[in-house]
């Protein structure tokens, strides 16, 4: 029997869904459960075959275990070692590297910095060119931190003025100050695996309202845009379930939010609709990887900390390299030390630029 494991915290609609979804399909030697996790030993390999996290980033035990899974074989929706190394300026930096519209950002400092020897901020620069990060963004902006979610900690910052007494309540978060992109329509992907499905979704609106964003309808070649960007931002990041926010401007999908390792599935956010597509479509892709072949933990370790055995230990080159200082010594005694006349050393600028 494979088992499928999932663990959540204080939600209630998705994972008892997505469990009852799953054992619906009667795949044979395939349930699904909810897990239930005591002391993790190094001797007590876990025993789920497909462990889907929803609440590791807020428990640092279920993260630990979570690690000590992966490495057992198990495979996990989403990997929690890339997981705990994301951040979102990390994720802005990606995102622009791989050709994706991404609006102009800055990380900064804490405003509450560590405590203890001042010799530990000796590289940090003091003051700050503020105005030159000011120029750089532009207002309106965006002060975020470069964790979390839920829109915590998020606020809209209009003027240099407005930004000082915001950003001197930040305490020890790490923000990034991000331009505002002034969309005509907003969307937000959910991705599952290689499936995407492009919700309208309006920030602006009450919680509970956002899914039921009204606008134009999406022109064919934007909506592959999108679509192809958010397949592509989350394959990159290496995520398999996720959500991918973008905000239109003059016709360009600028990716704005895409840290969603452990998404807002729940039915009174989607709806019933795309609640009834997440739950199908995550049961489905579920039993798929469970399914998958299992790597053997030293292949999986192997894999996921890049380490490489070679089959027989290199040769030292020390014997080859004296022979070729000899060579390259013999070789220059047969040459007469006359100086050059076509060019001088690279090193050595002889003409004025």
């Amino acid at each position: 029997m494979k088992f499928i494991g999932i663990l959540f915290g204080a939600e209630n609609s998705f994972p008892s869904a997505l469990v009852a979804a799953i054992n619906a399909r009667n795949h044979e030697g395939i349930r699904a459960e909810f897990i239930t996790q005591g002391a993790a030993r190094l001797d007590q390999p876990p025993t789920w075959r497909l462990i889907i996290d929803r609440i590791s980033h807020q428990v640092p035990f279920y993260r630990a275990f979570l690690k000590h899974a992966t490495l057992h074989g198990s495979a996990i929706i989403n990997n929690p070692f890339w997981w705990s190394a994301d951040d979102k300026f990390l994720n802005y930096a990606l995102a622009e590297h791989i050709g994706i519209a991404t609006p102009r950002t800055a990380l900064l400092p804490h405003k509450q910095l560590p405590q203890g020897d001042d010799r530990m901020l000796r590289n940090l620069q003091y003051p700050l060119d503020w105005q030159s990060i000011f120029n750089y963004i532009g207002f309106p902006a965006w002060l975020k931190p470069i964790d979390g979610g839920g829109w915590r900690n998020v606020h809209r910052i209009a003027s240099r003025d407005d930004f000082f007494p915001i950003y001197d309540q930040t305490g020890s978060l790490c923000m990034v100050l991000q331009q505002e992109i002034p969309w005509t329509a907003y969307y937000r992907c959910l991705v599952i695996g290689p499936h995407i499905r492009v919700v309208p979704y309006n920030p602006r609106l009450p919680h509970h309202e956002r899914f039921h964003a009204q606008f134009d309808p999406l022109p064919r070649l934007l909506a592959q845009r999108i679509e192809h960007d958010a397949r592509k931002l989350s394959a990159t990041l290496g995520y398999q379930c996720n959500t991918v926010e973008f905000a239109i401007h003059n016709g360009t999908p600028y990716a704005i939010d895409f840290l969603n390792p452990a998404p807002d599935f729940d039915l009174h956010s989607l709806g019933r609709e795309h609640f009834d597509w997440a739950v199908n479509t995550l049961a489905d892709y579920a039993i798929a990887v469970a399914q998958a072949p299992q790597l053997s933990a030293a292949q999986k370790s192997s894999q996921l900390l890049r380490i490489a055995t070679p089959s027989r230990p290199p040769r030292p080159a020390i014997k080859s390299t004296l022979r070729s200082k000899s060579k390259a010594a013999k070789s220059s005694t047969r040459k007469k030390s006359v100086p050059s006349k076509k060019s001088a050393p690279e090193s050595i600028q002889t003409t004025p630029e």
